[in-house]
């Protein structure tokens, strides 16, 4: 049997409330659209930590954060914890890839065989927190509402730069594996073509940004006053600036314009790669994966960015098309982490070759329309405005979310999906919320795992230093490029270099 290829393509910083296929009135996501439309959309897929690193080595990894020590965007991913590229090759896939994932340490491919492109952001330990003063800005990059102030327009942003180099790269990859599969090739691929949009600065070009109208963007559905909020939003409010730099509301509707926009910008490389798809001739025999490494609060609860549990932070966008993928819509909690041994089970794999204990279960029973009996996603955060770990469960409708600092909070999104009411000490559901503090209290140790993590900021920081000071090179991929080797070239004969570069290519009959 065939094995199928995989395209991963990924957003960072995409709240799917922002999305067509999710139900937006007003967002242009044409090419999302349609993948959802011959596909499995699942509407309760989370991330599993709300901050890019830690979840995007959850997502590499198929294990929580606080299992491989991925706590927040300085934390180092170990070599030697394995991933589903190493497992994709192992089974035969051809792997690549093409963007960010912010990966922190000298090891910058963690199984890929191919990684065309370098990252956006540094690969050293200089943006780690420090929890013995949790309440401190890091100012040098840390988010405030001057990002929001500048929302508007440009003709090009570093971000543009990067996503079109990561679009040009993996669209030549994927004619590069054609190329090849015509020459006799037959490995399958498995690709992740990962994009920084339509994360922040809230910047977009003019084309993106026409394409909606001020008096159609909609506005923030549930604003708390500062006294409404609980302990942990307004520790993030104080760290954003959000507490005390006030945004018009025009501010406030030209960020959502402008995220809209570049949520268009990133559905239109969605377009890209699946015309390549069927320019290649491998869109029937590629299942195409749409997701994200988290939200956007977008003002909403007077929130912006991420780091926390609340919808538009905590939940992803996760599409899925392709052969052997029904049609549909999946209603069970799921997460990031399930992704390894999703890819595991399409490639062929089983459990015998798991090399590390995961902690999430292959979403292909979902993907073809079957029952699955988990309903469950995991969630912890270890980062940024916070001195302990913040532990969130979604099980069924029930999202519960727990630090030992502060007050616990429990919302049933069956009935208020826009998280107004905690539910924590409401007599209705006192045994409910006692059983979930009772789980959280028997699976983690919140004291014994900050004094952990306050040990690895540490040693982090102490080493960033002697970096800084010169003590090793850098860890910042540099994709590797032989320009004697490309294109034309003396040593070559001209006709086949120009034979091979076409694709399809020439047949003998037809030279």
């Amino acid at each position: 049997m065939t094995r199928p290829n995989i395209l991963v393509i990924m957003a960072d910083q995409l709240a799917p409330q922002f999305t067509g296929a999710y139900g937006h009135p007003v967002a242009k996501t044409p090419h999302l659209d349609a993948l959802a439309a011959r596909g499995m959309r699942f509407d309760a897929a989370y991330c599993n930590s709300p901050l890019c690193a830690p979840s995007r080595f959850a997502f590499m990894s198929g294990q929580h954060i606080s299992r491989i020590a991925a706590y927040d965007n300085a934390s180092e991913f170990k070599a030697s914890v394995p991933t589903f590229a190493h497992y994709l090759k192992s089974l035969g896939y051809r792997t690549c890839l093409a963007g960010k994932m912010h990966f922190v340490g000298p090891d910058q491919m963690h199984g890929f065989e191919d990684r065309v492109t370098t990252d956006i952001y540094p690969a050293d330990f200089a943006w780690t927190p420090d929890w013995e003063a949790p309440d401190e800005r890091i100012d040098k990059w840390y988010h405030n509402m001057q990002t929001v102030k500048e929302s508007g327009l440009a003709q090009a942003t570093f971000q543009i730069d990067y996503d079109d180099e990561v679009a040009f790269a993996a669209k030549r990859w994927l004619f590069d594996v054609a190329r090849d599969k015509a020459l006799g090739s037959d490995a399958p691929f498995a690709m992740v073509a990962s994009f920084i949009h339509p994360h922040d600065p809230y910047v977009a070009r003019p084309e993106w940004w026409n394409l909606y109208c001020d008096d159609e963007i909609d506005m923030p559905a549930f604003v708390p006053t500062l006294e409404e909020q609980d302990p942990f939003s307004r520790r993030l409010m104080d760290g954003i600036e959000a507490s005390y730099v006030p945004l018009t509301e025009e501010e406030v509707r030209r960020a959502r314009h402008a995220y809209l926009a570049n949520v268009s910008y990133f559905d239109s490389q969605i377009g890209t790669l699946v015309q390549t798809l069927e320019e290649t001739g491998e869109l029937d025999n590629t299942i195409v994966i749409v997701t994200a490494d988290h939200g956007d609060m977008l003002g909403e609860r007077g929130l912006w960015y991420k780091m926390n549990f609340f919808e538009h932070s905590a939940r992803v966008p996760l599409v899925m098309a392709g052969p052997n993928i029904a049609t549909g819509t999946a209603q069970n909690a799921v997460s990031l982490v399930d992704m390894l041994p999703t890819f595991i089970d399409i490639g062929g794999g089983d459990q015998t070759m798991i090399g590390e204990p995961i902690d999430g279960r292959s979403l292909m029973p979902l993907a073809r329309g079957e029952v699955d009996p988990v309903d469950e996603a995991i969630g912890e955060y270890c980062a940024e405005m916070t001195g302990y770990p913040v532990i969130m469960i979604r099980r069924g409708s029930l999202k519960y979310i727990h630090c030992d600092s502060d007050p616990a909070q429990l919302y049933d999104l069956r009935v208020d999906p826009l998280e107004t009411s905690n539910l924590a000490t409401d007599a209705g559901y006192t045994d409910v919320a006692a059983g979930f503090a009772a789980e959280v209290a028997a699976r983690w140790d919140g004291e014994v795992l900050r004094q952990k993590i306050i040990a690895t900021q540490k040693s982090r920081r102490t080493l960033h230093a002697a970096m800084e000071a010169g003590a090793s090179e850098a860890w910042d991929y540099n994709p590797p490029s032989d320009a004697s080797q490309h294109y034309v070239r003396n040593h070559m004969d001209w006709t086949v270099a120009a034979n091979r570069y076409r694709y399809p290519p020439m047949k003998d009959h037809d030279q």
